[in-house]
């Protein structure tokens, strides 16, 4: 499979050969299975000890002359905190258990629960990689990631850069990629944020914000900028070729597919 090379004005340069893995047959189950297992989520609990910080130790006892014993005054057998007494009478008030103020949760998060666990297969691991790559390089498959393209606004995948591109400051590397990318494709690469219609703003997610393009570099490369998702080649994943589902509209430095070349077999 070959593609061409652009300048950072956005015209053809050379072409070049590309690895296999760029025409590599799309797995969508096993990119999807891979999504799944790497979901991270921060695991929050209550404190173990929480609303068990007092005196109240084991129930009151419920029998006939017994020290502390609530015998024949009408009261509940759950633990109890004294609040002050005098002699074998006590004022005490219901502690730790749900039903009493202050005590500790009923059934609350447990952190065990939301440790993901999911193992995946170093051989699916490496196809899921190819076949999410191959996706960037898939024209339909970008099409279909983006419903709002139409295929006259697509150049030829995959995009490959010169990688002078790396050198660029922030406010000459959009002015390039709107070149390379034109008026279209360049509103979906940018990436952008805003706030959330509706009651969602109120419920933890107020914001509500979009992709990106993805700019891969080569090892050696650098860019500083928050406008683009940027990704050595070195250490590009499943999570970044693959956010949101198979298709990510992704920019290739010509010294990354080097790279990609050396690092997958």
């Amino acid at each position: 499979m070959k593609a061409e090379i652009l300048d950072i004005s956005g015209k053809k340069q050379k072409d070049i050969t590309l690895p296999s893995f760029f025409s590599e047959k799309i797995r969508y189950d096993l990119i999807l299975k891979i999504l799944e297992a790497k979901k991270h989520k921060q695991p929050h609990s209550p404190s173990p000890v929480g609303g068990k910080q007092h005196s109240a130790s084991g129930k009151v006892k419920h029998v006939r002359h017994v020290w502390k014993t609530s015998y024949g005054k009408g009261l509940s057998r759950i633990p109890r905190m004294i609040m002050s007494r005098r002699g074998s009478q006590f004022n005490w008030v219901g502690a730790e258990i749900p039903s009493t103020v202050g005590g500790r949760r009923a059934h609350p998060p447990k952190i065990l629960s939301m440790i993901n666990t999911k193992k995946i297969n170093k051989k699916e691991l490496a196809l899921a990689l190819k076949s999410s790559i191959g996706a960037t390089a898939d024209k339909k498959q970008v099409m279909r990631k983006y419903a709002n393209l139409e295929e006259k606004q697509l150049r030829p995948l995959p995009i490959i850069v010169d990688s002078k591109i790396a050198n660029l400051k922030t406010k000459e590397l959009i002015d390039s990629l709107k070149k390379i990318l034109g008026k279209e494709l360049f509103k979906i690469s940018i990436k952008t944020k805003s706030v959330r219609p509706g009651k969602g703003k109120a419920r933890g997610r107020k914001y509500k914000s979009n992709a990106g393009a993805l700019i891969v570099l080569g090892k050696d490369e650098k860019i500083k900028t928050g406008a683009f998702d940027i990704v050595n080649a070195t250490t590009v994943g499943i999570n970044d070729l693959a956010k949101g589902g198979p298709g990510r509209l992704t920019v290739y430095t010509e010294n990354a597919i080097k790279d990609l070349g050396e690092r997958i077999k």
